[in-house]
């Protein structure tokens, strides 16, 4: 064909537009047909063919490839393609055949549908290739009238459709599964709120903007857990305010307790087995597909228990603070001497061990766990002191060496005690570290503590934090038998026994923190 005569043919070409095809649902895209053929005049005549064949009020996106490889490279880079019609005899004479087998094997595209149009019927025996070939269809180009041609395109895109829902469930529900998995292992609300929010965005395949809202009883007031994008903002809000765009559709979903799918506003609506009354808001680019909305739907059923799961833990997890103050509340009312002290080593613990973190110290030992309970556990660090007599506690002058030996059994105490509390609850506890810190927190870097005479990292990381906090904070406030020191002189005092009675490390965040 002239280049005069294959210039005229342009008007039968479909331009690819793909921002078009971005911001476009998936479901209302063209259908993306891809021809594969060496003859120009082929590609001419299927694109008449099918210039006005609608499919579910969808046209066609036609390509075309002139060679097997060419096929392939625009498969590999082109997604959603639901029909390839496939020339047998091209570059070579099974080039056809090679390319079917690519597009299986290499591709591991499944859905796509396969037509196979030779000129040659004798090259590529039907029989053989239907058997041996992962191929839909097989037709002569002598056979394919107007009409044969549509039938076919048709029967091919029902059933890539068809398949492409199945594969999209198939990957929407492994989202579920994997996302509904690592939500159970979130403890704070707000933290599992914006990992709903972003599970949902995953389900969609979509860029989504979402606010998770809670109703609290009967009140009717919607209280914001947790939001994302442009909603952003609303995180800091208490409650969702009553003239926000969203606030009608949440409050029907709410009244009807379901969910509503009114786009912009979808709100999807869970109801737990506690009776509390959850609603996710999310506004994707364009309307929710069926499939869509039924994933989520399945998603909500399979979370709603997580927010009663997660309510009843936050409740365990207050009891549990509670005792551990309530323990180290006791230990202070009898020793009076510095009030305000295990509040203050709580604090301070926290942040020497943020900024170890921060400084890269002992990674492996500074675990999420431990960042998370060093604060509370470190209140526990003198509660030993309960079984240390009044008049040794109290003393105001210096010990005797048997009142010594009195006083120091507190560590071993106090370890013994919350060993024994944390050996009745599962797993690690603010017990477990509290035992941790109240029997080594008086041991020295160089071995030369006690109650055992532990050296270096035989000593756990939150009793050697906790010993450099004790000591700083004694320091800092007045007692009995000593005047409150100025901090340079406390600091001082610190630094000189980095390496011999305090971790250096930790010595270092000290510094870092306070100066």
């Amino acid at each position: 064909m002239t280049d005069s005569i294959a210039a005229d043919d342009n008007w039968l070409l479909d331009e690819e537009e793909d921002e078009h095809s971005q911001s476009t649902p998936p479901d209302q895209r063209q259908w993306r047909v891809l021809i594969v053929d060496d003859d120009q005049d082929v590609h001419a005549v299927t694109r008449l063919a099918l210039r006005n064949v609608t499919f579910k009020d969808r046209e066609l996106e036609l390509f075309s490839a002139y060679s097997g490889r060419e096929g392939f490279d625009i498969l590999a880079n082109t997604p959603d393609i639901a029909l390839v019609l496939l020339d047998v005899v091209m570059e070579t004479d099974d080039a056809g055949l090679v390319l079917a087998r690519r597009i299986r094997e290499e591709l591991h595209n499944a859905i796509v549908r396969v037509v196979l149009r030779t000129g040659q019927p004798g090259q590529a025996p039907e029989q053989r290739v239907i058997v041996e070939y992962d191929i839909n269809d097989y037709k002569a180009k002598t056979e394919l009238t107007t009409q044969k041609l549509f039938t076919t395109v048709i029967s091919a895109l029902r059933a890539y459709e068809s398949l492409n829902m199945l594969e999209r469930s198939r990957v929407g529900l492994g989202k579920i599964l994997a996302g509904a998995t690592n939500l159970y292992q979130i403890h704070s609300l707000r933290e599992f709120a914006s990992g709903v929010l972003n599970q949902v965005s995953a389900i969609l395949d979509v860029g989504a903007d979402g606010v998770l809202c809670l109703m609290q009883g009967d009140t009717g007031t919607t209280t914001v857990v947790a939001a994302t994008g442009g909603y952003t903002p609303l995180a800091d809000a208490e409650h969702l305010p009553v003239d926000h765009t969203l606030a009608p559709t949440i409050a029907k979903a709410f009244a009807e307790k379901k969910s509503q799918f009114d786009h912009p506003a979808n709100v999807l609506y869970i109801r737990t087995q506690e009776h509390r009354d959850v609603a996710i808001s999310v506004t994707p680019p364009w309307p929710l597909a069926q499939i869509q909305r039924d994933l989520l739907e399945v998603f909500c059923e399979r979370i709603a228990a997580a927010f009663d799961n997660l309510y009843m833990f936050g409740q365990l997890r207050k009891a549990q603070e509670a005792t551990v103050i309530a323990l180290a509340d006791l230990a202070e009312f009898r020793d009076g001497d510095i009030k305000g002290h295990v509040r203050r080593v709580q604090q301070l613990s926290s942040s020497i061990a943020a900024r170890m973190k921060e400084r890269g110290a002992y990674p492996d030992q500074l675990t999420p766990q431990l960042l998370d309970m060093i604060g509370l556990a470190s209140i526990l660090h003198d509660v030993g002191k309960v079984a240390t007599p009044d008049h040794i506690l109290l003393k105001p002058g210096a010990h005797t060496e048997e009142e010594r030996t009195h006083m120091q059994a507190h560590a071993s105490v106090g370890q013994k005690v919350l060993e024994r509390a944390a050996g009745m609850v599962d797993g690690v506890s603010y017990l477990t570290y509290g035992a941790e810190i109240a029997g080594a927190h008086h041991e020295h870097f160089d071995g030369s503590g006690y109650p055992n005479g532990l050296r270096g990292n035989a000593i756990p990381l939150s009793a050697r934090i906790v010993a450099v906090v004790d000591v700083y904070d004694s320091l800092m406030h007045e007692r009995t038998y000593n005047e409150a020191w100025p901090q340079a002189a406390a600091l001082q005092y610190i630094r000189e026994r980095s390496g011999t009675q305090f971790d250096p490390e930790v010595v270092a965040a000290l510094v870092d923190i306070v100066s």
